[in-house]
């Protein structure tokens, strides 16, 4: 294990002693002391906007887009499976791995594009909120206020953990998409049908899937999670834990979207319209004549509402540690605003104010969401370069990559850049 003088401006390495996983508190440790990172970050990758772009392929395919979102399963997890590494054993954030392996002026490219994309994402999350709002009756007015009110608070605790418990506790409201699953009644045969025929001669299709390619991978999960297996002071001694925690992250959030998949296609696929669904209400909506105001409102409510909300928190947050990496800023959860922190801070207070005041002006979020899908397509390249080139230059040779596992990644990342790119001019209507 590095020493703490090792690792930067971060001294947080605990003793070993803390991390032998022996006997009785096996179960504690590894659900409690070294799980969260990878879960609450994949909750988060579920998204508002993810969540509207799998009912649109439900509605319009059917369950033609099952076996992608099975197929996007190792991809996510070799992706944040080496953000894991690089925080732990280098015990360095992202951006600053980037601005001391490539300099400073790529280090200010990544964390520009990244804190675009932040505000973006915090668009489409507290558009979520305010459809759920709505939804009950709650005017935007009082949901989006509210809710940037109590994520700044959070915030502002000075403790990483609790972040991480309140993000998943209120991401777990997705598991309501599980029950709405079961109530659509889908028909195993005809799911098993749509999985072994996909219609790839159909640029619609696969234009869509592109979406779903790009609501997978996003520049602020690989921020987030390296920073946080950093604030939650993890060794190399639990990597394997780590590991465990990104890859049960990775599974559950791909069956929530597959969840949303099958009971779109069950119900509002199944009976022949594909119109568009591409709010909170209309989702609701198309779903209340199949599952009745109870499935159709009160689930998929609480499913998008938890969604938006861990993404919220695990968007700003990532955007915040990448600026302050980047410029040198002091920044942890551990610690409560200061004048030491305080630049950190009003970064993440920064980025949840200006999406909370676009959605209240009434900007156009369905073309916006559009817009943040098509830059996170163009910042495939980057984003996934970076990771790959850091983890063969950043980390000990003992543990970079090696054989048939370096070669499966590097091609799962190859392909997943190479797909997005090749979807840009569809996406911006200058191919059809």
């Amino acid at each position: 294990m590095l020493e703490t003088t090792e690792k930067s401006a971060h001294p947080l390495v605990l003793p070993r002693r803390r991390w032998l996983p022996t006997g009785r508190n096996l179960l504690t440790l590894g659900l409690f002391t070294v799980w969260g990172p990878g879960l609450v970050v994949m909750l988060a990758d579920t998204d508002a906007g993810s969540l509207i772009t799998a009912a649109q392929s439900g509605a319009q395919w059917g369950y033609h887009m099952v076996l992608p979102q099975l197929v996007l399963m190792p991809i996510l997890y070799v992706v944040q499976e080496i953000t894991v590494r690089l925080g732990v054993v280098t015990g360095k954030g992202h951006a600053t791995l980037i601005r001391e392996q490539f300099g400073r002026g790529w280090a200010l490219v990544s964390a520009g594009t990244l804190f675009l994309s932040v505000i973006g994402a915090l668009l489409t999350e507290f558009a979520g909120i305010a459809g759920v709002g709505v939804l009950f009756g709650i005017s935007p007015w009082v949901t989006v206020p509210v809710s940037t009110a109590l994520l700044l608070g959070l915030a502002l605790t000075g403790s990483y953990k609790r972040v991480e418990r309140v993000g998943i506790a209120v991401g777990l409201g997705e598991v309501a998409f599980f029950v709405a699953m079961v109530l659509s009644h889908p028909q195993p045969a005809d799911i098993v049908s749509g999985m072994l025929s996909l219609p790839l001669g159909n640029s619609s299709y696969l234009l869509l899937l592109a979406a779903n390619l790009g609501a997978v991978i996003m520049p602020w999960m690989i921020f987030y999670q390296q920073g946080a297996v950093i604030d939650k002071h993890l060794s190399e001694r639990v990597i394997k834990k780590a590991r465990h925690d990104t890859a049960f992250g990775a599974i559950l959030t791909q069956l929530i979207m597959i969840a949303v998949v099958v009971s779109i296609a069950a119900t509002v696929g199944a009976h022949g319209n594909a119109a568009p669904l591409r709010s909170v209400g209309e989702i609701a909506g198309a779903l209340t004549p199949y599952l009745g105001p109870v499935g159709g409102k009160v689930l998929f409510g609480l499913g998008m509402l938890g969604a938006a909300l861990v993404a919220s928190i695990v968007s700003s947050v990532a955007g915040a540690w990448g600026l302050a990496e980047v410029f040198g800023w002091k920044h942890s959860l551990n610690q409560r605003p200061s004048r030491a922190t305080a630049k950190f801070y009003a970064t993440y207070a920064l980025a949840h104010v200006l999406g909370a005041i676009l959605v209240l002006a009434s900007v156009d979020i369905i073309g916006l969401a559009v817009d943040v899908e098509i830059m996170n397509a163009l910042l495939l390249p980057i984003v996934l370069g970076f990771l790959l080139l850091l983890e063969a230059k950043a980390l000990p040779p003992q543990w970079r990559m090696r054989g048939a596992r370096k070669y499966i990644t590097w091609t799962l990342c190859t392909l997943t850049i190479a797909f997005g790119l090749y979807f840009i001019p569809y996406a911006l209507g200058v191919v059809h």
